[in-house]
């Protein structure tokens, strides 16, 4: 038995289950991780394209997407602890464009059939996704505002490719010009949420988003591969993007060179922007494990990793969000809440996130354990692969009597 408390035997049945995935083809390869207590298991299988030229390496780049928004929520604590933002104040100062809004009385409606919001938009509403405008679980143009975001190119329904074309400026001047789809606070609708409190953060810090982004975590917690775009030095190392083609092969989603993350983007997007490595992502997990702090870094308080890290649900908010945060599962800044145990690896208390192209992130505090998973091959559905929900049932079970 390890000083982690690991199994060594177990540990070897995580290589085997996930080296399935590799070997049956349905991922070119994949990286894992599993920390508890202090001491990580690192393993990668595979190679970084399906042309097996290169193998995956511990150190290679992922493109994470959703993995993004916890990242978001902890610069927004950061400014809150700063006083420079307060959860429960109006957006209206710093976001102009959202102040007196107009909500649709019906989400199937027409734009123009409309009431007024009830209060404003708040920075609370922001971090838990219930601003009243998010993406609708159904087909992306099947009602007026759906089309009206496509018309805007906001790109706020599904996943970060092609990226946003517009600077944040202009992003949230269209975004603006668009009515609520419910009440502020009243529903919980994913993703806008993240992409407006990327633009609030660069408007309250006085900084660009990726600047305000290094200088106050990715520096302090030394996440050197963490960042908007891939520099070219670094192309060695960052893995090509796959999804299921037509009759089950591996299709390209996004290649290296040629790849949007190879450049950087007109609009740092805060919901699904970042790449990172396991290991960065273990020093930001491990972080938050810690009540805010690694080493000697300080990046948040305890407190603020606790309101982070509680479900910040209300009865009614959640209907139709079942998809995401998952059944039994709630919401708190950034991160989903596992509120009760419905398989070998939800366990109540512990948080994190995925990102839709192959990644996940969980902290159990309970166990002092960080998991990840990087793969580089689009979900399917919105629910969780079978990869991840066997990787994660893998890695409670390497844990010691």
């Amino acid at each position: 038995m390890s000083k982690g408390g690991f199994s060594a035997a177990r540990l070897g049945r995580i290589h085997d289950v996930m080296a399935g995935y590799v070997e049956r083809g349905v991922v070119p390869g994949l990286v894992t991780l599993v920390s508890r207590r202090g001491e990580a298991h690192v393993e990668a299988i595979g190679t970084k394209a399906i042309d097996g030229s290169e193998p995956m390496r511990r150190d290679t780049i992922f493109r994470i997407t959703s993995m993004t928004k916890p990242v978001t929520a902890v610069a927004a604590m950061i400014l809150v602890e700063e006083c420079r933002l307060r959860l429960d104040d109006p957006v209206d100062r710093l976001l102009p464009e959202l102040a007196d809004r107009r909500v649709l009385k019906s989400v199937d409606g027409p734009l123009d059939d409309t009431v007024p919001a009830n209060r404003p938009i708040t920075v609370r509403d922001l971090l838990t996704f219930r601003l009243g405008f998010g993406m609708l679980m159904r087909p992306s143009e099947s009602t007026p505002i759906q089309r009206a975001q496509v018309e805007q190119e906001l790109r706020s329904i599904g996943p970060p490719m092609p990226p946003i074309p517009h600077a944040p400026d202009e992003w949230m001047r269209r975004l603006g010009t668009l009515p609520l789809m419910f009440q502020p606070g009243e529903r919980w609708l994913y993703n806008t949420g993240a992409h407006v409190l990327g633009v609030l953060i660069a408007r309250a810090s006085g900084q660009p988003l990726e600047d305000f982004f290094s200088e106050r975590i990715f520096e302090p917690l030394g996440m050197k591969d963490t960042g908007f775009s891939v520099p070219a030095a670094k192309f060695d190392r960052f893995a090509s993007c796959y999804r299921a083609g037509e009759t089950g092969e591996l299709a390209l989603q996004d290649g290296v060179e040629e790849s949007q993350w190879s450049r950087p983007p007109i609009f740092p997007d805060a919901a699904a922007g970042l790449v990172s490595t396991v290991g960065d992502y273990l020093a930001f997990g491990q972080m938050l494990l810690n009540q805010g702090s690694l080493g000697d870094e300080r990046v948040l308080s305890r407190l603020s990793v606790e309101a982070m890290t509680t479900d910040q649900m209300r009865p009614g908010q959640a209907v139709g969000a079942e998809f995401l945060p998952g059944e039994g599962a709630g919401w708190g800044f950034g991160v989903s809440i596992v509120n009760r145990r419905d398989s070998l690896y939800t366990v109540p208390g512990s948080y994190g996130w995925n990102g839709g192209f192959g990644t996940c992130w969980s902290n159990d505090p309970e166990e002092g354990m960080v998991t990840i998973l990087m793969t580089q091959r689009l979900w399917d559905s919105p629910s969780p692969p079978e990869i991840l929900r066997d990787f994660l049932t893998s890695a409670y079970q390497a844990i010691g009597d």
